[in-house]
């Protein structure tokens, strides 16, 4: 008898939310008409330089290393001050965004994550980066390309790259010697890292473990060559229907039901917290993490750590890994001085010297490469050299529709449905079973914002 599961009840709630949601984004985007603001109405400092907000959802060690880079720059010229004001997470950052984009109290830059790039777009609040980039001939060839890939649409640069990161496999190296396998040669493709997981486990450890996550899905689909949904991605035009269910997908999902299955699969939850502890306290022997937390983890952990680029399907060539984390848009509307400010700005993050910093203090990519050839870095990657390989795995990623990532604009929904199918998978459901359902409920959900747009 299959268990039964209370996922049709589940699932109807889900779609609730995703109407209400898919409503309000049109309501926001549909009903917003920015309006100019003039240069005499520009916010200055007591010295007379031009004030703009910049709005941000980085806490913690992210929020110390931004503050530094903005009194940086507001020291280093006399016409502008940046004010970094922390919003919330992500998600709160852009719920107030919606709220005041295209008006007079519209910061002038907001720092929003990937998976509202679509959003962004269809707007209307917002002036597309490319507009800058062509009027100062800024040279945009000094930047990642795997980077700009993400943010670009038909040619054209949306918003600038800021905090970006990829995922990374990380490893017990002492593991790996207990386990009789070499630390210096990890596992690559789904099979080896199963078998590996199986040599790792012992009555204390389990072999592997993956974040209950949408985020590493979409990649392990994505380094096969795989697409998340048709329209090529939704860069060629909106979304109708996701394909992650495909042969990649299904790939993914047996490759995680085999090692549950077997007992090697350790579930940590959706916590980052949870499966980080659980490595630094060799519950698990791998798992899959974000290049923004690797430094910690190095900094952490009691034992030796290894990094490794993440895993493929042994049907397919590896294609590479999509860019995650958040970029800088600019906001429509505003004075003209402002928007001024604000690209002055933006160009000094992008600079190696800032960027090298940026790197080192956060664990987030350096978007301009000429950071890796600074003094501070080298060293660093001399002393940590898991550093690097995040680094050679973005820039040895194959640029294609795959690997510059999927735009739609319920991208959070989308991996709502990815989660409950991976709890769904770790308690027992078949496999393309679980997978169907979250396609099907990704499904509805562009029905229901492209008929609402």
């Amino acid at each position: 008898m299959r268990k039964k599961f209370k996922f049709t009840w589940l699932f109807m709630i889900l779609l609730g939310i995703l109407a209400l949601a898919a409503c309000t984004n049109s309501d926001d985007s549909s009903s917003t008409e920015p309006v100019q603001k003039s240069d005499e109405d520009v916010e200055k400092s007591e010295d007379g330089k031009t004030v703009i907000s910049f709005w941000h959802a980085m806490s913690g060690s992210g929020q110390t290393a931004l503050d530094n880079i903005v009194a940086d720059f507001n020291a280093s010229q006399d016409d502008y001050e940046v004010k970094a004001e922390f919003q919330g997470s992500y998600e709160e950052s852009l719920t107030k965004l919606r709220s005041v984009g295209g008006t007079a109290d519209a910061p002038a830059i907001t720092q929003v994550f990937e998976v509202g790039t679509k959003y962004m777009i269809e707007s209307g609040f917002i002036e597309p980066m490319q507009k800058f980039i062509d009027e100062d001939n800024y040279d945009l060839s000094q930047l990642e390309e795997n980077i700009l890939n993400y943010y670009s649409l038909d040619g054209e640069l949306y918003s600038m790259p800021f905090n970006s990161s990829t995922p990374v496999m990380l490893y017990n190296k002492d593991a790996f010697k207990a386990a009789g396998l070499d630390p210096e040669n990890p596992p690559k493709t789904f099979q080896e890292v199963i078998d590996a997981a199986a040599k790792l486990k012992t009555d204390e450890m389990k072999g592997f473990s993956m974040l209950t996550y949408g985020w590493f899905f979409e990649q392990l689909v994505a380094t096969q060559g795989g697409h998340y949904v048709n329209e090529d991605n939704g860069r060629a035009g909106d979304a109708t229907e996701a394909v992650f269910n495909g042969e990649e997908g299904q790939r993914v999902f047996e490759f995680l039901n085999t090692m549950n299955e077997a007992g090697t699969f350790g579930n940590f939850g959706t916590n980052w917290d949870d499966i980080r502890a659980a490595f630094q306290s060799g519950k698990v022997a791998m798992y899959m993490d974000s290049s923004a937390g690797v430094r910690g983890i190095i900094d952490n952990a009691p034992f030796e750590v290894g990094a490794a680029y993440i895993p493929y399907a042994d049907e397919v060539d590896r294609k590479g890994v999509v860019i995650g984390g958040a970029s800088l848009w600019m906001s429509k509307g505003i004075a003209e001085i402002e928007q001024k400010a604000a690209w002055e700005f933006m160009k000094y993050l992008t600079t190696p010297e800032v960027q090298a910093k940026w790197h080192l203090d956060t664990g987030y990519f350096a978007i301009n490469p000429s950071a890796y050839e600074e003094d501070i870095v080298k060293e660093a990657w001399e002393k940590m050299p898991q550093l690097k390989v995040t680094v050679e795995q973005l820039q040895s990623t194959e640029p294609s529709i795959a690997t510059q990532g999927a735009l739609i604009s319920v991208f959070p929904e989308s991996r709502q449905q990815i989660v409950t199918a991976l709890e769904n998978l770790y308690q027992g459901m078949d496999p393309k079973e679980a997978l169907d359902a979250a396609a099907e409920g990704t499904n509805r959900a562009i029905e229901i914002a492209n008929r609402t747009k």
